[in-house]
């Protein structure tokens, strides 16, 4: 059907229709561009696509493990990847494989020439991990800053000489002293010391501008810093750093079988020798099972032999006699009965003395205190006393207790009774 023959109406919502949908086909593709370069910028981000790499490479023995694109390690982080694994001439003879890598900002400023290395560590399944160690010293690898080269008489045209520095280190005209270090800044007294060493150019950085790239690589035979070229110039001239490399698992696990099956002939020899002295052992116990057996007689007459010794007519009741040995028993039963009974009444005769002693101490202590409170005491006890003797006097003398205080007759002196005619009446 023709749009004509639709109806005001009808044409009026298919035109609102039809711009809705175009401003959702709009929305949606703004939507899906935004969220690809939200993607964009975290993978770019992720990857380092933005920021400043350094090159540098090392060479091995063996590519195995090693691939292009692997991370590189600094310090248990990712910090790079390997950019080329390749082969080295037939004729270089000191190593078999190049391996170059780079290093994302600002993780290269760990790398010094002093301390850094690259290790090669393999893992159980023989994937290897090319790993660089942190600088302990030494120089930058790379410098940022523009390199110079300037005549003795140049420099001291040069404007703010502080904010240039050397980039070599000056020897003396022997060649073995420096007498000027490198990134020392060119003031007067360094400008002297260079012009007395005899050089006609120099080196020299502009500190007060820093590029984003690499200007300058150190080179270590010439002690100084050149002009970094970068790749992939044939003259390219990147940081070399040492490799440490270790040997892959499938090596060292043949390296270990090589030596178990040296080995394994001693094993062998050893069992065999073991296996003697089991049964040499075994033989011995079986002998010793013998002796034992052998030796249960003698064992059953010493027991016998102990059994006369001390049973009833044994040897000892022999010498002593049936009474004696019971009497020299009982005297040593009744020995012991004595000084247990000794030793108990003793601990008695201890105990009950200490507790007098503690009673007639509380019996002082009490009485000095009284004595020591009470000045007329004692002439109160000395006048009771006398007046008690006087009571116990006059009980004496009456004739209701006088037969309770009568003295008792002196069996010493007293004669026994007899009768008229034993006495001779």
């Amino acid at each position: 059907m023709a749009l004509q023959d639709l109806t005001p109406q009808l044409r009026t919502r298919l035109n609102r229709m039809e711009r809705a949908v175009g401003w959702f086909v709009l929305v949606a593709a703004v939507l899906l561009l935004a969220g690809f370069g939200y993607y964009l910028r975290n993978t770019a981000q992720r990857k380092g696509w933005f920021k400043t790499r350094v090159p540098y490479y090392t060479m091995v023995d063996r590519a195995t493990g090693l691939r292009v694109g692997d991370p590189v390690m600094l310090m248990g982080f990712e910090v790079g990847q390997i950019t080329k694994v390749d082969a080295l001439p037939p004729d270089y003879f000191d190593y078999n494989i190049y391996v170059e890598f780079e290093i994302m900002e600002p993780n290269y400023g760990y790398i010094w020439t002093d301390g850094s290395k690259t290790k090669i560590e393999s893992d159980l399944f023989g994937k290897r991990v090319l790993e660089v160690t942190k600088g302990t010293g030494g120089y930058s690898t790379y410098d940022f800053h523009p390199l110079e080269e300037h005549t003795i008489a140049d420099l001291e045209k040069l404007p703010d000489t502080d904010k240039w520095t050397l980039a070599m280190n000056a020897y003396d005209s022997t060649g073995t002293n420096v007498i000027v270090p490198v990134l020392s800044p060119l003031n007067k007294d360094v400008i002297g010391k260079l012009r007395q060493s005899g050089l006609v150019k120099l080196p020299v950085f502009n500190t007060r501008e820093m590029r984003k790239k690499p200007t300058a690589v150190w080179h270590d035979k010439e002690g100084a810093y050149v002009k970094f070229i970068p790749k992939p110039d044939k003259n390219a001239n990147l940081y070399w750093l040492p490799a440490n490399e270790s040997m892959a698992v499938s090596e060292r696990a043949e390296k270990l079988i090589g030596q178990v099956e040296q080995a394994l002939p001693g094993i062998l020899d050893l069992t065999n020798k073991i296996t003697a002295v089991l049964g040499n052992s075994a033989t011995l116990a079986s002998n010793l099972n013998i002796v034992a057996l052998s030796a249960q007689p003698a064992a059953s007459n010493f027991a016998l032999l102990a059994a006369q010794l001390r049973g009833p007519g044994a040897f000892g009741e022999w010498a002593l006699g049936t009474n004696g040995q019971k009497d020299l028993e009982a005297t040593l039963a009744n020995v012991n009965q004595t000084v247990a009974n000794t030793d108990t009444n003793l601990n008695e005769l201890f105990e009950n003395l200490a507790l007098s002693l503690d009673n007639l101490a509380g019996i002082t202590s009490n009485l000095n205190a009284q004595v020591q409170s009470n000045t007329n005491m004692l002439g109160s006890i000395s006048q009771a006393v006398v007046d008690t003797d006087d009571l116990v006097q006059g009980l004496k003398r009456h004739w209701l207790l006088r037969s309770a205080f009568k003295k008792k007759p002196d069996t010493k002196t007293t004669q026994p009774t007899v009768s008229p005619k034993q006495g001779g009446r």
